[in-house]
């Protein structure tokens, strides 16, 4: 047993291990979910050297946090901080007073399993003054290199040779033994290294000093590549330390709470953290190392990756020998490849790759579909604004964080007034209630007053917002595609989504944390309505007026939603104005939304229902089923939509979004009504429509058909009751027209060339540059239009035949791929 002193070098920066090192000193990188200095101290311990001097310089709080007084370890540690540089034998110095003997130095960012019994009994043996622990290294370069003579005492060394200096093969560790009186040779405070300025002079003085040879291990954690090495010789049984994990089978390392989903493939050697989750369908290779509470998304693959804690990595990704940090995000379809490294809590969005050794420092974004060819330091890949096309949306507790719902909140509540009363809902899944409830919390702290109608969908918190003259509302709702998806929808004292202005004002407070702060006195309780659901239905069925048309005829309907919340709530409504309601639960259950289609149009055609409505997940789309089975979706809808509204006598003027057909301007000139094309964003046509729809039966039925689901299906059913016509009647009615949608992916940085050469090339051509580039080419036109959430151009079509939309999106289609690829614009 040996009773000695130990100091631990832990002040380093680790700058060849950026970005691992840039948020954490070099000791407390993870090697197998614990820091490395742990398995130092840990060493120490296992020889009983437990009076433990720990120097620090680079971020010292993170060590002193972690570890503490080290009693967890059995160990005593005093920690002693540089205020400026002193090198390895300074900061030694630093902490010399409590060294009154023989006394070891060890780095706290090596990986060792030496025998330090062995090591001390070697120095007591030789009456050495300063041992140095000497390994052979085939490559020495990046260390010292001695020579020892046949009794083991050193005779040269040279520090970090060129190969033309290199005169042996054996490395010193840094790990050395010394007695007290070598630091006399220098003054407290003084900046001297033990390898550069005192072991050259106690080698002039003639001073005992001896080499170590071992064949333990021993691996200085310098690079990336040592940094993986280690772990992966760990897996190995390379080196003695101790694993806190069980080995459930050979090479398959499980700490406590891991989940593991069926037909998930794990191929030894790995490690799985504490209450890490691994889906059905993944496949972890040999060499993977997985951190506390990570998750792995469905038919993702991991080979010879380390990822530290709390990585959220999405569903079909593909991870390459790469190194994720702690509270970085990996979305669906990202590909990080062979020596890559993502820093903590960064964002690769869905699609993304991230080339072969190429590092992201922590905190980026990097966009969907970018491939990253360069280091990210400074910046993000791509770029997005708070609110994208219609609401602001995120995955929760990564991108939409408590603290994200709670100054949102409050900078929405800072821009109303004073006393402002705000409508609060959301959809009743968890994560759409913590955001709900941590909103209020920001809302309430600025004076506002709350209203929360709990559950509801987004259309009934419009209607609360009116029904009880509020000043603004907010809707947050979750995704049944995407579980981690979030949506927050912003709205103003009319119920429809804020508009741009706004949005760019609440974007400017929320990045600045300009928020107005409220005495103790008006900070409110919020105000909780139940079941305001009765109150929505009451009030939608009174819109209709007289229900006797519907309530006699009782049409046979079939409805469907992916949205439990949304189905129910139509299905009352339905029920109470009239109809004969089937409900068909089976949506969820296709592989496919084509699928589904068509087998809900074969059931109603079949079944002789009058209609098939499916409602969608947010209650504010429809699509229909008429009762030849004939779908209608998308722009047939719309111009289904303004058909109807048209005949209901309308007043004002019919608003559809620039996207929509022509064909609507010549139905309303029938009935000489003029038509406004707004915005695509749902924030301008439901703001157009509720300012120039004006009054009576039109003007309601034209908001509620395109942003109010279950009264808009109320309003159809009402309007052919009454007026005794069939919704193949309806269709029948609408002109022919044939309309092509497609997606061309681009990068971020392209759209705005690509989009000034469309314009120089067509500019003899009938253009209109309202939204996008629209082109007009004899009896059709052309749309492309930029994505504001995704790296995409939109190109539309629409023409007299199939095949002349078709011609027409191709040809515009083929001309923006072809200027992506031209990385120059020949525009003057």
């Amino acid at each position: 047993m040996i009773v000695i002193k130990a100091v631990i070098m832990a002040g380093g920066e680790g700058t060849r291990l950026r970005p691992l090192t840039c948020d954490v000193p070099k000791p407390m990188v993870p090697i197998l979910n614990r820091p490395v200095m742990e398995y130092t101290i840990k060493l120490l311990n296992k020889h009983n050297i437990n009076d433990i001097s720990v120097t620090l310089a680079y971020l010292p709080s993170v060590i002193t946090e972690y570890f503490g007084d080290g009693k967890e370890w059995g160990v005593s540690l005093n920690y002693f901080i540089e205020e400026t540089p002193l090198g390895t034998g300074g900061s030694v110095k630093n902490a010399g007073e409590s060294l009154d003997g023989t006394f070891i130095v060890i780095s706290g960012d090596a990986l060792t399993d030496l025998d330090l019994e062995k090591a001390v009994e070697f120095h007591r043996q030789k009456g050495s003054k300063a041992t140095l622990v000497l390994k052979r290294e085939t490559i020495p370069l990046e260390y010292g290199v001695i020579i020892t003579d046949d009794s083991d005492r050193i005779i040269r060394f040279l520090e970090k040779p060129s190969w033309g200096e290199v005169f042996s093969d054996t490395i010193n560790t840094g790990i050395y033994i010394l007695e007290p009186e070598v630091l006399d040779y220098y003054k407290r405070g003084e900046n001297f290294d033990f390898s550069k300025d005192l072991f050259p002079k106690l080698l002039r003085d003639g001073v005992p000093m001896y080499g170590y040879k071992t064949e333990d291990y021993w691996c200085d954690i310098g690079d990336l590549e040592s940094y993986k090495q280690t772990q992966f010789d760990i897996l190995d049984g390379k080196v003695k330390v101790d694993i806190t994990a069980r080995q459930v089978e050979k090479g398959v390392w499980l700490e406590e709470g891991v989940e593991i989903g069926g037909g998930a493939a794990i191929s030894p050697p790995v490690f799985l953290g504490k209450n890490c989750s691994i889906a059905s369908g993944c496949s972890i290779h040999p060499y993977t190392i997985i951190g506390e509470r990570c998750t792995i998304g469905r038919n993702t693959t991991l080979k010879k990756s380390i990822l530290w804690k709390n990585v959220r990595v999405g569903g079909g990704c593909h991870l390459r020998g790469t190194v994720v940090c702690t509270g970085a995000h990996i979305k669906n379809g990202v590909s990080l490849l062979e020596n890559s490294v993502v820093g903590r809590d960064t964002r690769v969005d869905s699609n993304a790759t991230v080339k072969p050794g190429i590092k992201i420092w922590p905190d980026k974004r990097i966009e969907e579909r970018t491939v990253v060819t360069q280091n990210l330091i400074w910046g993000t890949r791509g770029t997005k604004t708070l609110f994208g096309h219609r609401d602001i949306r995120g995955a929760v507790n990564t991108d939409i964080t408590p603290e994200f719902a709670s100054r949102l909140g409050a900078a929405f509540a800072t821009l109303l007034k004073d006393d402002a009363v705000m409508v609060v809902s959301c959809d009743g899944t968890g994560q759409s209630r913590l955001v709900k409830d941590s909103a209020v919390c920001g809302i309430i702290s600025t004076g506002a007053s709350v209203i929360d109608i709990k559950n509801a969908p987004a259309p009934v918190n419009r209607f609360a917002v009116t029904y009880y003259k509020a000043d603004g509302g907010v809707h947050v709702r979750g995704s049944l595609a995407d579980q981690n998806l979030v949506h927050i929808e912003l709205l103003g004292n009319n119920g429809a989504n804020i508009d741009r202005s706004l949005e760019r004002k609440i974007e400017n407070l929320f990045n600045r944390d300009d928020f107005e702060r409220c005495n103790a006195d008006r900070i409110s309780e919020p105000v909780a309505v139940e079941n305001f659901t009765s109150i929505y239905l009451k009030n939608g069925a009174a819109l209709l007026g007289n229900l006797r048309d519907i309530k006699m005829k009782s049409p046979k309907v079939l409805i469907s939603s992916r949205s439990d919340t949304v189905l129910g709530l139509a299905e009352q409504f339905l029920k109470y104005i009239g109809c004969s309601v089937t409900v068909d639960y089976s949506g969820r259950g296709y592989p496919s939304a084509a699928s589904y289609r068509e087998a809900m149009s074969r059931q109603v055609f079949t079944d002789r229902y009058q209609m098939g409505i499916v409602f969608g997940e947010s209650g504010e789309n429809l699509m229909l089923v008429d009762d030849r089975g004939r779908v209608i979706d998308g722009e047939k809808y719309t111009a289904l939509v303004s058909l109807i509204v048209l005949k209901a006598g309308l007043t004002g003027s019919l608003v559809v979004p620039y996207t929509a057909s022509a064909t609507i301007e010549a139905m309303a000139e029938k009935y000489g009504v003029d038509v406004i094309r707004t915005k695509t964003n749902p924030s301008s046509w439901m703001n157009e429509t509720l300012k120039a729809g004006g009054q009576g039966d039109g003007a309601r039925l034209q908001y509620a058909l395109n942003f109010d689901a279950v009264w808009g299906a109320g309003g159809i059913i009402n309007f052919m009751a009454v007026n005794r016509v069939k919704l193949s009647d309806l269709v029948d009615e609408l002109p022919e027209f044939y309309y092509v949608k497609r997606e061309i992916e681009c990068d971020w940085k392209d759209k705005g060339r690509i989009i000034k050469e469309i314009i120089h090339r067509h500019r003899d051509k009938n253009l209109e540059l309202f939204e996008g580039v629209k082109i007009k080419i004899g009896e059709g036109w052309a749309l492309v239009l930029p994505d504001s959430e995704r790296p995409v151009f939109n190109i539309y079509a629409e023409g007299p035949s199939e095949e002349y939309a078709a011609e027409l999106s191709a040809e515009l289609s083929d001309k923006v791929k072809e200027l992506m690829e031209k990385r120059e614009s020949l525009t003057p």
